[in-house]
């Protein structure tokens, strides 16, 4: 016979609740960084594009990347270039069977998000610099 008391059950876990381990986190955002690239790469292509168009169109798409949207954006991308390219090297490492450990993987996980936040930081000293 069917349970009756199956109305006073717990279904599952919600996210009230359950906390995604770290390595999960930086497995969906490697996902979508991926996507979020495309913002940036379309602004520089819009912007080399207005450069051959002529003045006009180049001045308006120069208007937009050095406005501070521009700049979210482009800061935005360069983030997510780095955070892509250091959690590929983690992948590499992951297919060579290396660092598959719960607690080798978190760490990786928090090396990747600090990684990519210092490198980040230093493209931008380097840009305002030179």
């Amino acid at each position: 016979m069917a349970d009756v008391n199956r109305g006073n059950r717990p279904l599952s876990p919600h996210l009230q609740v359950y906390r995604l381990p770290v390595a999960a986190v930086t497995s969906i955002l490697t996902r979508i960084t991926g996507h979020a690239l495309v913002a940036g790469i379309l602004l520089i292509v819009w912007w080399l594009v207005g450069a051959v168009s002529g003045p006009e169109a180049f001045a308006m798409a120069d208007w937009v990347v050095r406005s501070w949207l521009g700049f979210l954006i482009l800061t935005g991308s360069a983030w997510a270039l780095w955070y892509h390219t250091l959690a590929g090297i983690r992948h590499l490492f992951y297919d060579a069977g290396i660092g598959l450990e719960i607690d080798e993987a978190r760490k990786s996980s928090w090396a990747i998000i600090i990684g990519s936040g210092v490198l980040t930081l230093l493209s931008l000293i380097l840009f305002f610099i030179g």
